[in-house]
């Protein structure tokens, strides 16, 4: 288990986990968040962001950890990965977390990403792209596409974690840690 992908509704703590797991294995970390989003909120084009991963992949050696759910290059991540990671909690708890990390990132204001200039704005929160309506629009297709993939013959050579509950992240890195 060197190549995993963490999956999950916007704001289940995905690149948290991700982060702490990566350094906890001494692998690399991928937020495809910040490979997909150019500056001021542009989308990178289907070819740019498969680029940017393949590139970004090729470059490492000893495994990595990926966080993120891009439709758009999910056949490349999974001929590259050996493990899933869904965190698959509540709608209630994913939209505390979208609310609360929503206000504090307009609020503090600061860059969501390394590779852009990207900042959350009240505009955009209260508009009908906003990130909270999002995680309610995507909640439920979420968790029917994650299930249907892990029970698909054609993904069965990939071993799936499925969390429940934020406890269980925690015990799993206590449980994995590097004697």
């Amino acid at each position: 288990m060197n190549k995993i992908m963490v999956v999950g509704t916007a704001a289940s703590g995905k690149t948290t986990f991700a982060r702490k797991l990566a350094a906890q294995l001494q692998v690399d970390h991928i937020e495809l968040d910040n490979l997909f989003w150019l500056d001021n909120w542009t989308e990178s084009s289907p070819i740019q962001f498969q680029e940017k991963f393949i590139n970004r992949v090729r470059s490492m050696n000893k495994g990595f950890v990926i966080d993120g759910n891009y439709s758009l290059i999910q056949n490349l991540i999974l001929s590259e990965i050996d493990t899933v990671m869904w965190l698959d909690f509540s709608l209630r708890v994913n939209l505390y977390r979208v609310i609360k990390r929503s206000l504090y990132r307009v609020i503090s204001q600061k860059k969501i990403w390394k590779n852009s200039n990207n900042r959350e704005h009240w505009a955009k929160l209260l508009s009908k792209d906003s990130i909270i309506l999002w995680v309610v629009q995507t909640h439920g297709k979420n968790r029917l596409k994650y299930l249907q993939m892990m029970n698909a013959t054609q993904y069965h050579h990939i071993k799936w974690l499925h969390f429940h509950k934020t406890e269980q992240l925690d015990e799993f890195l206590k449980h994995h840690s590097p004697k």
